[in-house]
């Protein structure tokens, strides 16, 4: 596929996503409105639901990275039971969001990356009281990259960059992109759980 366009289809996104994680973590990639938002599955909708803003595909692959870093606890929580901080941060507010920030942008460069799309950071403090310097973070964000690829990702995010690298980089079908990506989860959930238990 080297060499051709690439389409980002939100159809294929979701297809990988929900294909990965429904079976095994009952949740699903949802588009939402003007505002990304994680919802547990409650009375009225039995699945957990990563909600991605206004139909943007790298808002799905930001909140993806969200999703993958957080652990059970906190996906039984809306929004995973963080505050988020809206345009207008004082200086110490952005220093905080931009420590937060880094190991999911570090993965969404990954996903970007793995599906050959191009990554923009997001440091965005529209109405702050401080400047913000883009290319430290971006930096920051791609010494973090750089240190997944060195450690490994977690888990989820490993599987579902697999899944993106076979439908994206080699052109695999759908349903082949999701048995790689299973297979690596799958994997990495065995060693992860074999290496839970007492010796």
């Amino acid at each position: 596929m080297h060499g051709e366009l690439v389409t980002h289809r939100l159809d294929d996104v979701i297809a990988l996503f929900d294909g990965l994680f429904l079976p095994r973590f009952n949740t699903r990639l949802v588009r939402g409105g003007d505002e990304p938002l994680y919802l547990p599955a409650d009375d009225r909708v039995p699945w957990h639901r990563v909600i991605f803003a206004r139909g943007f595909y790298a808002s799905a692959l930001h909140e993806i990275s969200h999703w993958c870093i957080a652990g059970e606890q906190r996906r039984l929580q809306e929004d995973y039971g963080y505050w988020y901080l809206p345009d207008g941060r004082s200086a110490e507010q952005q220093r905080r969001f931009e420590q937060a920030e880094v190991a999911p942008q570090a993965l969404e460069m990954l996903f970007s990356r793995a599906c050959r799309l191009r990554f923009h950071v997001s440091v965005d403090n529209l109405g702050g009281e401080v400047e913000v310097d883009r290319e430290a973070f971006r930096d920051r964000v791609a010494q973090r990259a750089a240190r997944y690829e060195r450690e490994g990702l977690p888990c989820r995010a490993a599987a579902f960059r697999a899944a993106l690298q076979a439908f994206y980089q080699r052109g695999e079908p759908m349903q082949s992109a999701l048995s790689e990506g299973l297979r690596v989860l799958d994997q990495l959930r065995s060693r992860a759980s074999h290496a839970a238990l007492p010796s």
